[in-house]
């Protein structure tokens, strides 16, 4: 009789292989799971991730300055500072071409703000001369609108500039079909005519996102007047003859006559404006922030700055930041300290009474919770002032001369003081709940074997309360080193953090890039404490109970 057992793979019920059904059912699980856990997951990185991220790119952007002035850079990439004069004609045509672009769009007081966080009085330069920019694009179109009335009209742009296609749509659309069409270029006007056709795409974008005319009825920029003139001045008369269109005619007379045109002299029209502009140190910023992204906001928040020599250290009264950093890591420390003096005895006390007593008193450890911070702080005010109950107490005993009361608030001292109290519970909660789990029969025993009370707490006692530690010490220092609101307001100029100049710089004066670079170095040094001490203590070893 032959041996007919079969030697093939398991098979489950439904005769599918074993291993195949149980990697099924495996993967089934983790779907199961995972869609339990996506809401928290998506919660994460919507209020956590995409945040940091943002702030890390925020830190190192800087596309506001070659987006606005992208011919400017262009050519200013081959000016040499350290000539001592400032760039040639050509850059200052390309500047008259884009700076009335961006007035008319306004972005050049965006600019003037980014770049006057660098140099200091740009921001008003460019105020300036955007009042008087536009007369540049006005001398232009006299002489053009002299030539042929026809240039006044927007149509006569629009078939000049336009592609057939969006001529035919535009033809069509009305106020009633909703947004306008898509602007499309004219490819041979392109070629012919870059300046200009770069100019009324960004006009054709903005009539667009308005929508109250159509740019073929809007009237067109004085800037485009300019760029055409500028364009006209370069163009082959090959590549002029190729452009087609209804405006084809008016664009070949034009072509002829611009060459004789007395030239504009864009340099002296911008210095008459405001004689920054023929500053070596205005163009020297521009050219060093001309890039799309910058260390600039990493330099400014280490007290560098990064020039045309290299990058060197701020004057001495702008160096703030280092000083700053270094107040605000150890002052945490120090708070974290006192948390640690006050709150392990206790944690102590409360671990070490009856469950009825201590349950009352914990009530006391957590009544803060119940207290507004504003109004914690506000109350450490009130105490704190020359004026306030502590020294009017000090006075009333006879400690301390009412001439001669203390300081004690507006200064570092208040700072430690308010955000002691304000953290301590943080500390006891983690310090009681480990305590807590500490048989007392191990003290008992130690002294049984002749350890005395301070041999038996040292030796015994406090290793097994060091989770509670590390968990109340890293609590009470990351929420020490990010509190702006106690500073502010007890602080004084002694005893403010960085994250307060960074919540100046959010909200007043809306640099963001330089918080997003503060509140990066923040973080970085955060996470490198952590690393340290997880390499000292270990992060395994903190426990919450």
């Amino acid at each position: 009789m032959s041996d007919t057992t079969d030697t093939g793979p398991m098979r489950a019920a439904d005769g599918t292989p074993l291993k195949k059904s149980l990697a099924r059912a495996l993967r089934r699980q983790k779907l199961r799971a995972l869609a339990l856990i996506a809401p928290l997951l998506f919660f994460v990185l919507v209020t956590f991730v995409v945040p940091i991220a943002d702030m890390l790119f925020r830190s190192v952007e800087n596309q506001i300055v070659s987006d606005t002035l992208p011919h400017t850079v262009r050519l200013l990439s081959s000016w040499d500072s350290s000539t001592g004069e400032a760039p040639d004609e050509p850059v200052y045509a390309a500047l008259a071409v884009d700076f009335q672009a961006a007035a008319e769009e306004k972005n050049h007081t965006k600019l003037g703000t980014r770049l006057n966080y660098e140099n200091p009085g740009l921001s008003s330069m460019f105020r300036k001369t955007g009042r008087g920019a536009d007369d540049i694009g006005k001398a232009s179109a006299k002489r053009l609108t002299e030539l042929d009335p026809a240039w006044k009209d927007g149509a006569t742009w629009a078939a000049l500039l336009g592609s057939d296609d969006w001529l035919a749509n535009m033809a069509e659309w009305s106020k009633d079909d909703g947004r306008q069409p898509r602007f499309s270029a004219r490819a041979e006007a392109t070629s012919a005519l870059p300046l200009t056709s770069d100019v009324y795409t960004a006009f054709a974008r903005v009539v667009r996102t308005e929508d109250k005319k159509s740019a073929v009825e809007t009237k067109p920029w004085p800037v485009l007047y300019t760029a055409l003139e500028q364009d006209l001045a370069t163009a082959s008369p090959e590549a002029l003859a190729a452009v087609g269109g209804p405006s084809a005619g008016l664009l070949q007379a034009a072509g002829a006559a611009v060459p004789g045109f007395e030239p504009i002299s864009y340099k002296q029209a911008f210095v008459d404006m405001d004689k920054g502009w023929g500053e070596v140190d205005s163009w020297q910023t521009i050219q060093s922030y001309a890039a799309r992204y910058t260390p600039g906001y990493f330099l400014n928040a280490v007290d560098l700055e990064k020039s045309p020599d290299g990058i060197q250290q701020r004057p001495e009264q702008q160096q703030i930041y280092l000083m700053l950093f270094w107040r605000t890591i150890w002052m945490s420390m120090l708070i974290t300290f006192c948390c640690l003096l006050l709150g392990y005895p206790v944690a102590w006390i409360l671990a070490n009474l009856r469950a009825s007593t201590a349950n009352v008193l914990m009530i006391l450890v957590l009544l803060p919770f119940w207290t507004s911070l504003l109004v914690r702080t506000s109350a450490w005010k009130v105490m704190l002032q020359q004026q306030g109950v502590i020294n009017d107490i000090l006075v009333w005993l006879g400690l301390v001369d009412d001439a001669s009361r203390l300081v004690l608030i507006n200064n570092q001292f208040g700072t430690i003081v308010a955000m002691t109290h304000i953290l301590l519970p943080f500390m006891i909660l983690p310090l009681y709940s480990v305590m807590k789990t500490i048989p007392p029969s191990y003290l008992r025993a130690a002294k049984s074997l002749g350890a005395t009370n301070w041999t038996a707490f040292w030796r015994v006692y406090f290793p097994q309360s060091v989770p509670g530690i590390g968990a109340g010490s890293i609590l009470c220092y990351i929420l020490a080193i990010g509190y702006y609101i106690t500073p502010e307001l007890v602080g004084g100029t002694q005893g403010v953090f960085i994250s307060n100049r960074i919540a100046f710089h959010i909200s007043s004066s809306l640099n963001w890039g330089l918080a997003a670079a503060l509140g990066t170095i923040l973080l970085g040094a955060v996470l490198l404490l952590y690393y340290v001490y997880d390499k000292i203590v270990g992060i395994d070893n903190v426990k919450l109970g």
